[in-house]
């Protein structure tokens, strides 16, 4: 296997959007034109929060990685409060193209974890051709009652405990604000509930949606109905004795079912 290069880029979008990234690249042989995996964070997530799965993945594929934080986190631009309660389908809609523009990235398989799950699917249905596969960790389409029960209970812990000082490890100062837009925008009334199902049926990409059997965040059930919402293309993976983070909890068994995934692709 070809050792990876990793290279730091600061990427100015058109509006001067500035999103920073981390992109791993094999040696190149003329011809090359297998797609890049684009590695998509949760909720309180960062580039270094994947810790080693990117380069990991990138081993056991053989494919360039691509991993970047999205607005408001990390090194990319801030944002600011209320974020709007669309925000998921802006990142998938709106913000992913320009992103990959920007990165000189052509064919892609989206793997997103939690809201980056989210945002996989959404973004697999606007992007059609140029998303060969999806990967998705505990991705959402509503907020069920574990989802809203296991944040009021992150709630409680950040108010409780040590929780601030460690997301502030990698979020510095901006922990307070991303843990607020997280937080407040999942448990405010809405006057529209979120309800991605209907994007579901515009993704014609092999897909993997994975979950872990204890997601204390979500119902077996948004598995199901994404799995139900895409047809055949999909298939459901349930990870045993495996949380919301199957990619750090159960990494070997995700790594292998990734491999796996991918390999069937034929790219």
């Amino acid at each position: 296997m070809d050792e990876i290069r990793w290279q730091e880029r600061l990427l100015t979008l058109n509006d001067g959007t500035e999103i920073f990234a981390l992109h791993g690249q094999h040696h190149h042989n003329e011809g090359w034109d297998r797609p890049t995996l684009v590695l998509l964070h949760e909720a309180l997530g960062h580039i270094d929060m994947w810790k080693d799965f990117p380069q990991q993945l990138a081993d056991e594929t053989g494919l360039d990685i691509f991993v970047y934080e999205r607005r408001g986190y990390g090194r990319s631009s801030p944002i600011t409060l209320p974020r709007p309660d669309d925000y998921l389908e802006q990142e998938g809609r709106d913000w992913l193209k320009p992103v990959l523009d920007a990165a000189g990235l052509d064919q892609v398989v989206l793997v997103g974890h939690s809201d980056g799950g989210s945002i996989a699917l959404i973004g697999a249905a606007c992007l059609q051709d140029r998303v060969v596969a999806i990967i998705t960790e505990a991705a959402h389409i509503r907020i069920d009652p574990l989802t809203t029960a296991g944040i009021h209970e992150a709630v409680e812990l950040y108010n409780s405990t040590d929780l601030p000082t460690r997301l502030a490890r990698y979020h510095g100062d901006r922990t307070d604000l991303l843990f607020r837009a997280w937080h407040e925008t999942w448990l405010r009334p809405r006057f529209k509930p979120l309800d991605l199902t209907g994007w579901l049926k515009e993704i014609h990409c092999p897909a993997l949606i994975m979950q872990g059997e204890d997601d204390q965040y979500g119902e077996r059930s948004q598995v199901e109905d994404i799995v139900s919402g895409i047809g055949e293309s999909a298939e459901a993976l349930f990870l045993p004795n495996c949380g919301h983070v199957p990619h750090l909890q159960a990494q070997q068994a995700t790594l292998k079912s990734m491999q796996r995934f991918i390999e069937a692709l034929k790219i």
